[in-house]
Protein backbone atom coordinates (compact mmCIF):
# COMPACT_ATOMS: atom_id res chain seq x y z
CA UNK A 1 0.00 0.00 0.00
CA UNK A 2 2.73 2.18 0.63
CA UNK A 3 4.57 2.17 -2.40
CA UNK A 4 1.48 2.88 -4.25
CA UNK A 5 0.91 5.67 -2.57
CA UNK A 6 4.33 6.85 -3.03
CA UNK A 7 4.13 6.54 -6.88
CA UNK A 8 0.97 8.59 -6.57
CA UNK A 9 2.00 11.33 -4.27
CA UNK A 10 5.45 11.56 -6.92
CA UNK A 11 3.40 12.72 -9.46
CA UNK A 12 1.20 14.53 -7.73
CA UNK A 13 -1.84 12.71 -8.19
CA UNK A 14 -5.06 13.33 -6.56
CA UNK A 15 -8.38 11.06 -6.88
CA UNK A 16 -11.50 12.27 -8.06
CA UNK A 17 -14.82 11.14 -6.40
CA UNK A 18 -16.53 11.42 -9.43
CA UNK A 19 -14.47 8.47 -11.12
CA UNK A 20 -15.37 6.48 -8.16
CA UNK A 21 -11.74 5.35 -8.03
CA UNK A 22 -10.39 3.07 -5.67
CA UNK A 23 -6.67 1.56 -6.43
CA UNK A 24 -5.99 -1.95 -5.51
CA UNK A 25 -2.08 -2.78 -4.09
CA UNK A 26 -2.38 -6.24 -2.08
CA UNK A 27 -0.11 -8.11 -4.66
CA UNK A 28 -2.01 -11.74 -3.05
CA UNK A 29 -5.30 -10.26 -4.19
CA UNK A 30 -4.18 -9.29 -7.37
CA UNK A 31 -3.19 -12.88 -8.33
CA UNK A 32 -6.17 -14.07 -7.00
CA UNK A 33 -8.25 -11.97 -9.28
CA UNK A 34 -6.03 -13.21 -12.69
CA UNK A 35 -5.50 -16.81 -11.76
CA UNK A 36 -9.93 -16.64 -11.32
CA UNK A 37 -10.15 -15.03 -15.06
CA UNK A 38 -8.62 -17.83 -16.61
CA UNK A 39 -6.41 -16.15 -18.60
CA UNK A 40 -3.25 -17.30 -20.06
CA UNK A 41 -0.74 -16.45 -23.05
CA UNK A 42 -3.10 -16.99 -25.86
CA UNK A 43 -5.62 -14.36 -24.30
CA UNK A 44 -6.39 -10.74 -25.17
CA UNK A 45 -7.76 -8.86 -22.36
CA UNK A 46 -9.69 -5.40 -22.11
CA UNK A 47 -9.65 -3.67 -18.43
CA UNK A 48 -11.65 -0.91 -17.84
CA UNK A 49 -10.73 1.48 -15.10
CA UNK A 50 -7.32 0.94 -15.21
CA UNK A 51 -6.66 3.34 -12.40
CA UNK A 52 -2.50 3.38 -11.37
CA UNK A 53 -1.66 -0.27 -13.62
CA UNK A 54 -1.22 -2.52 -10.23
CA UNK A 55 -4.26 -5.10 -11.76
CA UNK A 56 -2.69 -3.79 -15.57
CA UNK A 57 0.71 -5.36 -14.34
CA UNK A 58 -0.63 -8.51 -13.27
CA UNK A 59 -2.79 -9.31 -16.37
CA UNK A 60 0.36 -8.14 -18.63
CA UNK A 61 2.69 -10.60 -17.00
CA UNK A 62 -0.08 -13.75 -17.60
CA UNK A 63 -1.55 -12.41 -21.08
CA UNK A 64 -1.28 -12.17 -24.53
CA UNK A 65 -2.25 -8.41 -25.15
CA UNK A 66 -3.98 -6.03 -22.58
CA UNK A 67 -5.92 -3.11 -23.72
CA UNK A 68 -5.94 -0.99 -20.65
CA UNK A 69 -8.53 2.26 -20.65
CA UNK A 70 -9.30 4.83 -18.11
CA UNK A 71 -11.13 7.86 -18.39
CA UNK A 72 -8.38 9.94 -16.01
CA UNK A 73 -5.62 11.60 -18.23
CA UNK A 74 -3.83 12.71 -15.07
CA UNK A 75 -3.03 8.86 -14.49
CA UNK A 76 -0.64 9.28 -17.73
CA UNK A 77 2.55 9.83 -15.64
CA UNK A 78 1.71 7.26 -12.72
CA UNK A 79 0.87 4.51 -15.72
CA UNK A 80 4.48 5.19 -17.26
CA UNK A 81 6.07 4.22 -14.10
CA UNK A 82 4.04 1.27 -12.73
CA UNK A 83 3.52 -0.26 -16.75
CA UNK A 84 7.65 0.51 -17.12
CA UNK A 85 9.26 -2.30 -19.33
CA UNK A 86 5.47 -3.93 -20.68
CA UNK A 87 5.36 -4.21 -24.55
CA UNK A 88 1.90 -5.87 -24.43
CA UNK A 89 0.22 -2.93 -22.99
CA UNK A 90 -1.92 -0.35 -24.86
CA UNK A 91 -3.49 2.36 -22.36
CA UNK A 92 -6.29 4.09 -24.07
CA UNK A 93 -7.64 7.13 -22.38
CA UNK A 94 -11.30 7.09 -23.07
CA UNK A 95 -14.97 6.29 -21.53
CA UNK A 96 -15.55 2.67 -22.65
CA UNK A 97 -19.00 3.47 -22.26
CA UNK A 98 -19.10 6.11 -24.78
CA UNK A 99 -16.97 3.52 -26.64
CA UNK A 100 -18.24 2.35 -30.34
CA UNK A 101 -17.81 -1.08 -29.44
CA UNK A 102 -18.44 -2.25 -33.09
CA UNK A 103 -15.59 -0.39 -34.82
CA UNK A 104 -13.67 -1.41 -31.92
CA UNK A 105 -14.00 -5.02 -32.30
CA UNK A 106 -12.95 -4.77 -35.69
CA UNK A 107 -9.17 -4.14 -34.62
CA UNK A 108 -9.44 -6.74 -32.01
CA UNK A 109 -9.52 -10.60 -31.54
CA UNK A 110 -11.93 -12.13 -29.11
CA UNK A 111 -10.90 -10.92 -25.41
CA UNK A 112 -11.91 -11.30 -22.06
CA UNK A 113 -12.80 -8.33 -19.98
CA UNK A 114 -11.03 -8.50 -16.38
CA UNK A 115 -11.56 -5.27 -14.22
CA UNK A 116 -12.04 -3.12 -11.04
CA UNK A 117 -14.60 -1.31 -11.79
CA UNK A 118 -16.15 1.91 -10.34
CA UNK A 119 -18.99 1.29 -9.12
CA UNK A 120 -21.10 3.83 -10.73
CA UNK A 121 -20.47 2.28 -14.49
CA UNK A 122 -20.98 -1.73 -13.17
CA UNK A 123 -24.66 -2.16 -14.37
CA UNK A 124 -24.16 0.10 -17.61
CA UNK A 125 -21.25 -1.45 -18.59
CA UNK A 126 -21.86 -5.12 -18.17
CA UNK A 127 -25.31 -4.28 -20.09
CA UNK A 128 -23.16 -2.51 -22.95
CA UNK A 129 -21.22 -5.74 -23.15
CA UNK A 130 -24.25 -7.84 -22.64
CA UNK A 131 -26.16 -6.23 -25.79
CA UNK A 132 -23.26 -4.53 -28.40
CA UNK A 133 -20.28 -7.41 -28.36
CA UNK A 134 -19.73 -10.01 -30.72
CA UNK A 135 -16.18 -10.87 -29.35
CA UNK A 136 -16.14 -11.13 -25.62
CA UNK A 137 -16.08 -14.33 -24.49
CA UNK A 138 -16.38 -13.53 -20.52
CA UNK A 139 -15.85 -10.56 -17.99
CA UNK A 140 -14.23 -11.29 -14.43
CA UNK A 141 -14.84 -7.71 -12.23
CA UNK A 142 -14.74 -6.43 -9.03
CA UNK A 143 -18.03 -4.77 -8.52
CA UNK A 144 -19.55 -3.52 -4.68
CA UNK A 145 -21.13 -6.97 -3.17
CA UNK A 146 -24.58 -5.93 -3.33
CA UNK A 147 -24.08 -5.42 -7.43
CA UNK A 148 -22.82 -9.22 -7.06
CA UNK A 149 -25.43 -10.44 -5.51
CA UNK A 150 -27.89 -9.10 -7.77
CA UNK A 151 -25.73 -10.55 -10.88
CA UNK A 152 -26.11 -13.93 -9.25
CA UNK A 153 -29.12 -14.16 -7.68
CA UNK A 154 -31.88 -16.97 -8.70
CA UNK A 155 -35.65 -15.83 -9.05
CA UNK A 156 -38.49 -15.18 -6.62
CA UNK A 157 -35.64 -13.61 -4.36
CA UNK A 158 -35.62 -9.95 -3.45
CA UNK A 159 -31.92 -9.62 -5.56
CA UNK A 160 -33.11 -11.41 -8.83
CA UNK A 161 -33.97 -8.04 -11.34
CA UNK A 162 -33.39 -6.98 -14.92
CA UNK A 163 -29.31 -7.09 -14.83
CA UNK A 164 -29.83 -10.85 -13.60
CA UNK A 165 -32.25 -12.23 -16.41
CA UNK A 166 -30.04 -10.03 -18.99
CA UNK A 167 -26.61 -11.98 -17.79
CA UNK A 168 -28.79 -14.84 -17.92
CA UNK A 169 -29.21 -15.01 -21.38
CA UNK A 170 -25.83 -14.57 -22.63
CA UNK A 171 -23.72 -16.55 -19.55
CA UNK A 172 -23.64 -17.74 -16.18
CA UNK A 173 -22.56 -15.79 -13.29
CA UNK A 174 -20.70 -16.83 -9.91
CA UNK A 175 -18.94 -14.56 -6.99
CA UNK A 176 -15.49 -16.27 -6.54
CA UNK A 177 -14.03 -14.11 -4.09
CA UNK A 178 -15.74 -11.50 -1.44
CA UNK A 179 -13.00 -8.65 -1.23
CA UNK A 180 -12.78 -6.13 2.18
CA UNK A 181 -12.86 -2.72 1.80
CA UNK A 182 -9.65 -2.55 3.43
CA UNK A 183 -7.88 -3.94 0.71
CA UNK A 184 -8.50 -0.80 -1.14
CA UNK A 185 -6.67 2.51 -1.63
CA UNK A 186 -8.62 5.18 -0.55
CA UNK A 187 -10.93 2.49 1.08
CA UNK A 188 -14.37 2.57 0.44
CA UNK A 189 -17.55 2.26 2.65
CA UNK A 190 -18.56 -1.12 0.98
CA UNK A 191 -17.13 -4.37 0.70
CA UNK A 192 -16.47 -5.97 -2.90
CA UNK A 193 -16.85 -9.37 -4.53
CA UNK A 194 -15.36 -10.64 -7.73
CA UNK A 195 -18.02 -12.17 -10.25
CA UNK A 196 -17.06 -14.49 -13.28
CA UNK A 197 -19.24 -14.18 -16.20
CA UNK A 198 -18.48 -17.07 -18.49
CA UNK A 199 -20.35 -16.10 -21.31
CA UNK A 200 -22.30 -19.49 -23.20
CA UNK A 201 -23.78 -17.63 -26.82
CA UNK A 202 -27.57 -19.72 -27.19
CA UNK A 203 -27.26 -20.50 -23.27
CA UNK A 204 -31.31 -19.90 -22.90
CA UNK A 205 -33.12 -20.61 -26.14
CA UNK A 206 -34.81 -17.31 -27.16
CA UNK A 207 -36.10 -16.62 -30.50
CA UNK A 208 -35.27 -13.17 -30.69
CA UNK A 209 -32.49 -11.56 -28.27
CA UNK A 210 -34.14 -7.63 -28.46
CA UNK A 211 -37.74 -9.08 -27.91
CA UNK A 212 -36.32 -10.81 -24.65
CA UNK A 213 -34.68 -7.56 -23.50
CA UNK A 214 -37.96 -5.98 -24.11
CA UNK A 215 -39.56 -8.36 -22.16
CA UNK A 216 -37.11 -8.26 -19.01
CA UNK A 217 -38.04 -4.50 -18.82
CA UNK A 218 -41.53 -4.50 -18.91
CA UNK A 219 -41.21 -7.95 -15.96
CA UNK A 220 -39.51 -5.30 -13.85
CA UNK A 221 -41.35 -2.51 -14.65
CA UNK A 222 -42.93 -2.47 -11.05
CA UNK A 223 -42.18 -5.26 -9.12
CA UNK A 224 -45.13 -4.73 -6.96
CA UNK A 225 -47.67 -5.27 -9.81
CA UNK A 226 -48.46 -8.65 -11.46
CA UNK A 227 -47.24 -9.31 -14.92
CA UNK A 228 -50.29 -8.81 -16.24
CA UNK A 229 -50.96 -5.43 -14.95
CA UNK A 230 -47.30 -4.51 -16.61
CA UNK A 231 -48.13 -6.31 -19.53
CA UNK A 232 -50.93 -3.94 -20.06
CA UNK A 233 -49.18 -0.51 -19.21
CA UNK A 234 -45.78 -1.65 -20.77
CA UNK A 235 -47.15 -3.18 -24.08
CA UNK A 236 -50.73 -1.61 -24.56
CA UNK A 237 -52.68 -4.87 -24.48
CA UNK A 238 -55.87 -5.45 -23.76
CA UNK A 239 -56.52 -7.49 -20.18
CA UNK A 240 -57.51 -10.32 -22.30
CA UNK A 241 -54.65 -10.54 -24.98
CA UNK A 242 -52.36 -10.27 -21.58
CA UNK A 243 -54.39 -13.34 -19.97
CA UNK A 244 -53.67 -15.29 -23.19
CA UNK A 245 -50.06 -14.63 -23.56
CA UNK A 246 -49.19 -15.32 -19.87
CA UNK A 247 -51.75 -18.22 -20.45
CA UNK A 248 -49.45 -19.48 -23.79
CA UNK A 249 -45.93 -19.22 -21.71
CA UNK A 250 -47.77 -21.65 -18.95
CA UNK A 251 -47.54 -18.61 -16.48
CA UNK A 252 -49.97 -17.76 -13.42
CA UNK A 253 -51.99 -15.02 -14.75
CA UNK A 254 -51.17 -13.45 -10.82
CA UNK A 255 -48.12 -13.81 -11.06
CA UNK A 256 -45.15 -11.13 -10.80
CA UNK A 257 -42.29 -10.55 -12.94
CA UNK A 258 -39.24 -11.83 -10.21
CA UNK A 259 -40.84 -14.91 -10.04
CA UNK A 260 -40.31 -16.11 -13.77
CA UNK A 261 -36.86 -17.44 -14.37
CA UNK A 262 -34.84 -16.39 -17.54
CA UNK A 263 -35.61 -19.70 -19.31
CA UNK A 264 -40.07 -18.52 -18.72
CA UNK A 265 -39.09 -14.86 -20.02
CA UNK A 266 -37.80 -16.35 -23.09
CA UNK A 267 -40.85 -18.64 -23.21
CA UNK A 268 -42.68 -15.14 -22.37
CA UNK A 269 -40.77 -13.26 -25.32
CA UNK A 270 -41.29 -16.23 -27.58
CA UNK A 271 -44.84 -15.59 -27.32
CA UNK A 272 -45.47 -11.90 -27.63
CA UNK A 273 -43.55 -11.85 -30.83
CA UNK A 274 -45.64 -14.26 -32.50
CA UNK A 275 -48.45 -12.36 -31.09
CA UNK A 276 -46.79 -9.46 -32.86
CA UNK A 277 -46.49 -7.20 -29.97
CA UNK A 278 -42.97 -6.57 -30.60
CA UNK A 279 -41.86 -6.23 -34.48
Amino acid sequence: MQELRTVLEKHGFHFKKQFGQNFISDTNLLRSIVDASGIDENTTVVEIGCGAGTLTRALAEKAKKVYAFDIDRDLQPVLAETLAGLDNVEVIFRDFNKLDLKEFEKEIEEYTVVANLPYYITTPLVTKLLEESDKVQGLSIMVQEEVANRFCAKENTADYGSITAAIALKGKATIVKRVSRNLFYPRPNVDSAVVKIQFERGRVAVKDEKAYRQTVKCAFLNRRKTLENNLVNFFKLSREEAKKALAQAGVDEKARGETLSPERLALLSDVLLDMGVMK
